[in-house]
């Protein structure tokens, strides 16, 4: 383990002790509506005194501690699912294979799982409403334990990061055939393990994922001279071994250098747009990622595999750097490990964070510290987080009330809010579609933005006012706001200031 020369550890304790000398520890109730707003999905009945009674500085610092803190509560409830735990590689065999092998035994060809029923569409044959729901309930239950976890964790900070980090690495679960069987491993392994940790650890576990892998088409990214290259050209052709004839038969098209992964890895996952990498770099990376694939993906597998067949093993140059033939492997963990101690990746991820916890357009000032805690720990999120939870700009008083909420965190918040029991989190689901922010779909690699201009117009207003005042009527099916004048809660929920945190 690398060991934090004098000056790191000086960085780091300054940057602890920001919020405490910086910001004077306040402790009034604006600032902890505030930080329960920002740090978590909002404050429930009681948990301002709660956490008036713990000093706000001591809640935050146990928020950066999620392990230690109990969320037995949460566990109970997601007891319920039957697919949380499962590996890639379970849920395709279970939940994907049967319904195939049922098209296969009645001479149809295989099809991707139909999505779930929108509102106002035709009902569809028993047979295939018993295949979409089959299909879809490993998402369902993804979803419905993302909702869970937001409206009934103490975990708040680790939910709210778990949110970002899947947003900041996106995958879309309408990809293909198999992108939604392989987000619940996903976002088990690749993003909650890692959102306090370091993040060199979370670029490999999300560069090696199969959900990535498929979802930006690395996995069949080879290099053009590859034997698996050159055999898949021939079938293409309808050829085989000289002298052959091949039966008639539809084909897929040959397998060739893909740039997806490689120019979202520097673009979105690490350098940024303006991180100073160039379209001949983005070539180069996408040759150090060939060969990263999936384990038999059309028979029910799911792990990563590396397949030398595929990989271009020629000399590579990334960012000025020269990567030598015969890596293999090692190509790209070269490259991850380049692009995780970029200062272009410490300003964009610092930037994000800030944007996400501070402002829409937080101050560079604000970023640069951050930028120089990611340098100086090596990527240690934890630190980086703190340093930008607790600086002065985190407290001050015009960053407080001016954040829009997403339709997620508008959702989350007026539960939480209301101390409403949501004893079916489904059809919540549903109405984050309504909202406009279906969960684990947003489709490009940017994910949803974060942003106000994304989120504030007429139509979207009204929309979480008709939720607001359903959930106050408790007119929304599976859950229950505790009897009270609905009228008054209605209009604080859909009120403009609580479209805000």
């Amino acid at each position: 383990m690398r060991v934090l020369k004098a000056t790191t550890l000086s960085l780091l304790v300054a940057a602890s002790a920001t919020f405490h000398a910086g910001a004077n520890a306040p402790d009034d109730d604006g600032a902890i509506v505030h930080a329960l707003g920002r740090l978590g999905f909002g404050a429930r009945p009681g948990d301002v005194e709660r956490v008036r009674a713990m000093g706000l500085d001591k809640y935050i610092e146990r928020q950066l501690e999620p392990s230690k803190i109990d969320d037995s509560r949460v566990a109970e409830r997601l007891a319920q699912f039957q697919t949380l735990a499962l590996s890639n590689s379970e849920i395709v065999s279970k939940y994907y294979t049967p319904p195939q092998q049922q098209n296969r035994a009645q001479n149809r060809p295989p099809q991707p799982p139909p999505p779930p029923t929108e509102p106002g569409q035709m009902a569809v044959p028993a047979e295939m409403r018993q295949l979409r729901n089959q299909a879809n309930l490993p998402i369902i239950e993804l979803s419905q334990q993302k909702l869970l976890r937001a409206i009934y964790s103490d975990r708040q900070l680790e939910e709210v990061l778990v949110d970002f980090w899947f947003n900041h690495f996106n995958v879309f679960q309408g990809k293909g055939q198999f992108a939604r069987f392989y987000l619940t491993e996903y976002e088990r392994e690749a993003i909650r393990p890692h959102v306090l940790g370091k993040f060199r650890d979370m670029l490999g576990a999300t560069a090696k994922s199969p959900a990535m892998l498929w979802y930006l088409d690395n996995w069949m990214s080879a290099a053009p001279d590859t034997d698996v290259q050159m055999a898949a050209a021939r079938r293409a052709r309808g050829g085989g071994r000289p002298g052959m004839q091949q039966p008639a038969q539809p084909q897929r098209p040959p397998r060739g250098l893909n740039e997806n992964y490689g120019r979202e890895l520097l673009e979105l996952h690490t350098l940024g747009v303006d991180g100073g990498y160039t379209q001949q770099d983005v070539v180069e990376v996408a040759r150090a990622f060939t060969g990263w694939t999936i384990e038999a993906p059309r028979r029910g597998g799911g792990n990563f595999l590396f397949n030398p067949r595929m990989h271009d093993n020629g000399a590579k140059t990334v960012l000025g750097t020269p990567i030598p033939a015969g890596g293999g492997q090692r190509d790209g963990e070269r490259v991850l490990d380049m692009l995780a101690a970029h200062p272009s990746t410490a300003r964009h991820i610092a930037r994000k964070l800030a944007t996400r916890f501070v402002s829409d357009t937080p101050s560079q000032a604000l970023v640069d510290r951050a930028a120089k805690v990611f340098l100086d720990t090596g990527g240690d999120l934890k630190h980086v987080t703190r340093a930008i939870v607790t600086s002065p700009e985190f407290m001050a008083a015009e960053a407080r009330g001016v954040k829009v909420k997403t339709p997620l965190e508008f959702a989350v918040s007026a539960i939480r809010a209301s101390g409403a029991e949501v004893r079916n989190a489904a059809p919540l689901v549903q109405q984050l579609r309504t909202l406009g922010m279906p969960l684990y779909g947003a489709q490009p690699p940017t994910g949803y933005d974060d942003t106000a201009a994304s989120w504030i117009n007429s139509g979207a207003l009204i929309a979480r006012m008709n939720f607001a005042a359903a959930l106050a009527a408790n007119r929304l099916p599976g859950t229950r706001v505790p009897a009270a004048d609905p009228e008054p809660l209605a209009r604080r929920l859909g009120s403009p200031q609580f479209q805000k945190r």
